[in-house]
């Protein structure tokens, strides 16, 4: 009886580092983050927004749909509004609570104050589950902006750096 209650302990113990955080094969994902500012009278605001949905192709393998939307509404002027739309994939690491990844995206810019034109470039970031299924992301994106494929060589020391901390779920 006593070595049954030893082994039952053990096991115990040793149960919650054999269940990795994190996604699988087939699962879903949607993050979201945001930022805002304004100065001391509210007269000048500006805030952005990132939501992205994600299916795992394999417990490492994600393809997705990332859309970020910024709104800038000065006192003198009108309110700007610019978004961009991106697809990416991205290549997880690790099984445990910290999962790091790298990944690319391609995708399209526009509104009031950015020319429209398409985007892409590596990205890299972070996931920390603190949860079975929920984390905190950090996420680092450089994009180079290209209206053709003749662009790309020209314009890829010329780009953008995007980052972002925000919260998902997989589902």
């Amino acid at each position: 009886m006593y070595k049954l209650l030893k082994a039952t302990i053990v096991v115990t113990a040793l149960a919650p580092a054999l269940v990795f955080a994190g996604a699988t094969n087939g699962d879903r994902e949607i993050t979201i983050s945001g930022q805002g500012q304004s100065d001391k009278d509210f007269d000048n605001n500006a805030f952005s927004f990132v939501a992205s949905f994600g299916k795992y192709i394999s417990s490492k393998s994600q393809f997705g749909l990332r859309q970020s939307l910024s709104i800038s509404d000065p006192e003198s002027g009108s309110t700007d509004v610019d978004g961009s739309t991106v697809g990416f994939y991205d290549y997880h690491f690790g099984r445990g609570d910290l999962r790091p990844f790298i990944g690319a995206n391609l995708g399209y810019s526009y509104g009031d104050r950015t020319d429209e034109t398409f985007s892409g470039g590596p990205e890299a970031g972070l996931k920390y589950y603190v949860l079975d299924k929920t984390f905190i992301q950090g996420l680092v994106q450089y994009q180079f902006l290209f209206d053709s494929s003749d662009d790309i060589e020209d314009n890829y020391d010329d780009g953008i750096i995007y980052y972002s901390v925000g919260m998902g779920y997989n589902f």
